[in-house]
């Protein structure tokens, strides 16, 4: 970690810059917030060169940490520091920061002695320049200045494929979709997140995925277009290592309505009470599914109790909601219309199908993938191999000299 900050050589060296800031505890009203700053770009730096994410990350966490403490001339005077003067980035990030009259820049009189330094031209940190910048602003509620800024980060990431920008890209991407929904121009960016989204498929970028994924789902729900998010959620991807369990696949008909009247408020407030009664019909589905497998023959009467089905002729709901799920494909099943009956057809063995097969080889894929994964984020030396050749040759120089003395001794012998 030493390498996160530049020493003064006059002075005594005190703790690296990086260690002091190991946690958000660690920002303390001892030091001002613009040299919070510059030591959380140290850390930055550091997972840039390091090509090390965790870093990334717990910079943004630091950054949050001191959200409530940032003014406009921390802003400017940060932008100072980490930009170089004629770059675009400056330029264009200058002029969307206001500037506080009668007041001058942040001086660190109760700094440390940590004297921080950062290499200039590294792309995390121009983007991280960004994402400050675009939080400022939307704490302050300048959203037209917001949307510029995030317009033109937006456009500075098409240009860039590094994973350890992908972190810092996620926030920028929620924060370019939040600005516009608190300015009701949500349907201006969709096509925008769409790209995005394609963007990251290509690149492999898990995260930005998932959180493009998320904005555009939130983006058509906004617009009650349930059909389209339904389209797009069925053809994404799901990543092995995040869960995607619901509490609607309980299958519980009472416990679904007693959450749903609870939070009546809340969903309505968010504009998704269509969508919580929509998700009706996948409860039922789920608990006649779960009814399909226990019984193999089961009465209608008593399927309509334990689907908890509420109505006057609830026999009649229930006989066509199974009839709905038979035609579906729900579940395998026949109606017997005499005698009021559902009989599920007999489950077949198992084990002399293909399944088993397809689910050992998901298993034996997922655990070789998971080697490859490790594999490439293996770390060696910098010109380990060279350093390997070189002993070897050393090696083989220090045996042919002992070999020749050898000989030149056996030689001499003979002359005496």
């Amino acid at each position: 970690m030493g390498q996160d900050v530049v020493m003064d050589d006059s002075q005594t060296q005190p703790e690296p810059a990086s260690a002091a800031i190991a946690s958000p505890d660690a920002l303390t009203p001892a030091q001002s917030t613009l040299q919070h700053l510059k030591e959380i770009a140290s850390v930055i730096e550091a997972g840039s060169l390091n090509k090390e994410v965790r870093r990334i990350s717990r910079a943004i966490r630091l950054t949050v940490a001191l959200r409530r403490r940032l003014a406009a001339r921390d802003v400017s005077a940060f932008l100072a520091f980490a930009l170089p003067p004629s770059s675009d980035a400056f330029a264009r990030l200058s002029v969307l920061v206001p500037k506080e009259d009668g007041s001058e820049m942040d001086v660190d009189t109760a700094a440390t002695a940590v004297q921080v330094s950062i290499k200039h031209g590294l792309p995390e940190i121009e983007i991280y320049c960004y994402l400050l910048v675009l939080i400022f602003l939307i704490d302050n509620k300048k959203y037209d200045e917001a949307k510029a800024c995030a317009s033109a980060s937006i456009l500075r990431l098409k240009n860039l494929n590094r994973r350890t920008v992908d972190v810092l890209a996620c926030r920028l991407y929620s924060y370019f979709s939040y600005v516009h929904e608190l300015t009701n121009t949500l349907a201006e960016i969709r096509g925008t997140l769409l790209a995005l989204h394609r963007m990251a498929t290509l690149h492999r970028d898990e995260l930005g995925q998932e959180t493009l994924l998320n904005l555009l789902l939130r983006n058509y729900l906004h617009y009650n277009l349930y059909d389209q998010a339904e389209k797009l959620r069925s053809k994404a991807p799901c990543f092995e290592a995040h869960s995607s369990q619901q509490a609607v696949r309980v299958g519980d008909l009472e416990l679904f309505r007693a959450v749903a009247d609870k939070f009546s408020s809340t969903f309505s407030a968010d504009r998704t009470r269509n969508l919580i009664v929509r998700l009706r019909h996948n409860v039922i589905r789920t608990g006649l599914r779960n009814i399909s497998i226990s019984y193999s023959r089961i009465s209608l009467v008593d399927i309509a109790k334990k689907l908890r089905l509420e109505s006057p002729n609830s026999v009649a709901d229930a006989e066509s909601i199974v009839a709905k799920a038979i035609r579906d494909g729900a579940i395998d099943a026949t109606i017997d219309h005499a005698n009021g009956w559902m009989v599920s057809k007999e489950t077949g063995d198992v084990y002399s199908t293909n399944e088993p097969q397809i689910a050992f080889n998901s298993r034996i894929a997922f655990c070789l993938n998971m080697h490859n994964e490790a594999v490439k984020a293996l770390r060696f030396p910098p010109n380990s191999h060279k350093e390997k050749e070189s002993a070897e040759k050393r090696r083989e120089r220090l045996q042919q000299e002992e070999e020749l003395a050898k000989h030149m001794a056996e030689e001499d012998d003979d002359d005496f």
